[in-house]
């Protein structure tokens, strides 16, 4: 008998038919990941030990996404390691630079100097700025309980024209900030903006969300970073805002790559804004991220003046991070 005859146009229908399930199949799974080509996983052993509050442990946790993974559970300690911080504030108008931090307006890092208090009317076109008095000197927070009420949304009144100064004494002796971040990034299907903190450092102090400038300057009040971009408040403990050269721990790259500084809360490696010939990437996408063949995905941090280390998440970040608020146990008072 004669084997039926099957013309080209209707065996390529038929092998389209028998490969079709399993691509779909395939499909329903999702976009590619970039998990094999661009994405590595977070490396926990880059953290300096002496900034953690404990060993960094893997658990089960759960995306945006509602996809279920590994996350690392970072546990650190409230102030860094590898620094000192501050001073924030000038005492006096005659103060110079290394008297107090630096103030983000409009991309630009200003020195906080004796000066710049002074001219702060002048600055802001309002008469109504008036941090120093006839002798000089400058209204500065100068214990826990100021702090307190001049570091949130609704200043207290008795504290406007004043500068916000909150030390590391303040805080509690066991201070300690827990993050969760997926342990291999995964790409989202679309950006996502920033809606809390952005990441760690390598030496575990958070990359913050943008400082609420607005709400500081309508109180008159100024709450300036010091030199290396952070300042303190007593729900986060010290924070970076900004990121400044010469401060933070970082892991050089052979080339001439800008060096690593921390993880993004997605899981992509952080890197500082330019590389060793001063140059920043031309090719960054709209959250500050670019890949290449040595790192795979990864981020550059914004300029000190941005007051917005990146602009949002390429990557899915974790529902809920775990996190328990600072501040001395009940009954114990702040550490002197």
């Amino acid at each position: 008998m004669t084997a039926p005859i099957v013309s080209t146009p209707n065996l390529v229908l038929l092998v389209a038919l028998l490969i079709a399930p399993s691509c779909a199949r395939r499909s329903s799974e999702g976009p590619p990941q970039d998990s094999v080509s661009t994405a590595r996983a977070v490396d926990p052993s880059l953290f300096l030990a002496a900034g953690l509050a404990g060993p960094v442990q893997e658990v089960p946790c759960t995306l945006e996404s509602g996809e279920s993974t590994t996350c690392l559970r970072i546990a650190r300690k409230s102030v860094p390691s590898d620094h000192a911080q501050g001073p924030w504030c000038p005492k006096s108008v005659h103060d110079g630079p290394e008297a107090g931090g630096i103030w983000p307006e409009a991309g630009t890092a200003h020195d906080v100097t004796g000066e710049f208090i002074a001219n702060l009317a002048t600055f802001y076109g309002d008469s109504a700025w008036a941090l120093h008095n006839e002798d000089g000197t400058i209204n500065v927070t100068d214990t826990a309980e100021a702090c307190a009420a001049a570091a949130r949304p609704d200043v207290d009144p008795a504290l406007h024209n004043h500068c916000v100064e909150c030390l590391p004494t303040y805080l509690a002796r066991d201070t300690v900030v827990e993050t969760l971040i997926p342990k291999l990034p995964t790409r989202a299907k679309s950006p996502s903006p920033i809606r809390s903190n952005i990441g760690l450092a390598l030496n575990g102090v958070e990359f913050a969300a943008p400082a609420p400038t607005h709400a500081i300057l309508a109180a008159h009040t100024l709450a300036p970073f010091d030199d290396c971009g952070g300042h303190i408040n007593m729900h986060d403990g010290y924070h970076y805002h900004a990121v400044t050269s010469g401060c933070l721990t970082s892991i050089a790259q052979d080339d001439a790559h800008a060096p690593m500084i921390g993880y993004a809360l997605d899981g992509y490696p952080i890197h500082a804004r330019a590389g060793h010939d001063g140059a920043e990437p031309t090719d960054l996408d709209e959250c500050r991220g670019h890949m290449d063949d040595t790192r795979g995905y990864h981020y550059h941090v914004a300029g000190p003046g941005k007051n917005q280390t990146l602009d949002c998440f390429t990557g899915e970040i974790v529902q809920g991070a775990a996190r328990r608020p600072p501040g001395p146990p009940p009954g114990q008072p702040p550490r002197e």
